[in-house]
């Protein structure tokens, strides 16, 4: 690719990303509404809301790939959510279709299926249960990027993230981990497979605690090497094990399930 635009490239994943995916693209254009810091050799800067159309818009053109981190990552007020998730994406997925239709690495998250059992097995066709406003917006996200595949030829990668650390840091991570080195691999293949569409596949390595089944985005050829497995001893020494009703020991989603509604 001629330039890659990361946004939300102050974050903790955009700097990780900023720092490994250099060689996907001539360029870099990183972006975010705070300073992710001075350009240097191959990267680009811009600051701005992602809620602002023109902005996104200047920010998408030129670009043949899109990795979206931008937002807000926890779980917040609807206030926060709604500028930064959900008129941020919509803003997104318009300029990538004005704009050459660059594929698109969106950062989606594990808890659009919070709600699931950690006793399930969850595939792409699961059915949605968010756990927050949160996983209400990513879920959102994920159907904006749906509708503009089904209408407009957007390509995108739905990347449902587990816990994307360099290692697992308490018993659930277990299941639900990604380590760097597999989501560097996840974006080679979003970016060099002949064929992409729209798959939804969830961001973990390859945990023997695995919750979730990939195989339906077998023709990305993503093979993930890392086991969360090797951390166990450490985890567990570190952690106590929770009591068996609580959130982390039930649901996917572990303690977002147990955050109230927030009203605003």
């Amino acid at each position: 690719m001629r330039r890659l635009l990361i946004t939300g490239a102050a974050g903790t994943l955009g700097r990780m990303a900023r720092a490994r995916l250099g060689g996907l693209a001539d360029v870099l254009r990183l972006s975010d509404i705070s300073d992710p810091g001075a350009a240097g050799p191959g990267e680009e800067v811009r600051i701005g809301d992602l809620a602002d159309a023109a902005f996104v818009n200047d920010l998408v053109a030129g670009c043949d790939g899109i990795v979206h981190f931008g937002g807000i990552s926890v779980e917040d007020d609807f206030s926060k959510i709604l500028g930064a998730n959900i008129v941020g994406v919509k803003n997104l997925y318009e300029a990538a279709r004005l704009n050459g239709r660059p594929r698109i690495l969106f950062a989606s998250s594990n808890h659009v299926v919070g709600f699931h059992p950690q006793t399930a097995k969850l595939d792409a066709t699961a059915e949605m249960r968010p756990d927050g406003w949160y996983g209400v917006s990513k879920g959102y996200g994920e159907l904006v990027a749906k509708m503009y595949w089904e209408k407009a030829g957007v390509e995108t990668a739905i990347l449902r993230i587990g816990s994307c650390l360099p290692e697992p840091g308490d018993r659930r991570q277990l299941s639900t981990w990604l380590s760097h080195d597999d989501f560097v691999q996840f974006a080679e293949r979003v970016f060099g497979a002949p064929r992409l569409g729209c798959p939804v596949v969830y961001g973990a390595s390859a945990n023997a605690a695995s919750w979730w089944d990939n195989r339906a985005a077998d023709h990305l050829g993503w093979a993930p090497k890392d086991d969360a497995e090797a951390y166990r001893a450490k985890v567990e020494a570190a952690a106590p094990r929770p009591a068996a009703d609580a959130p982390e020991a039930v649901y996917q989603g572990g303690v977002f399930t147990a955050d109230p509604i927030y009203p605003d």
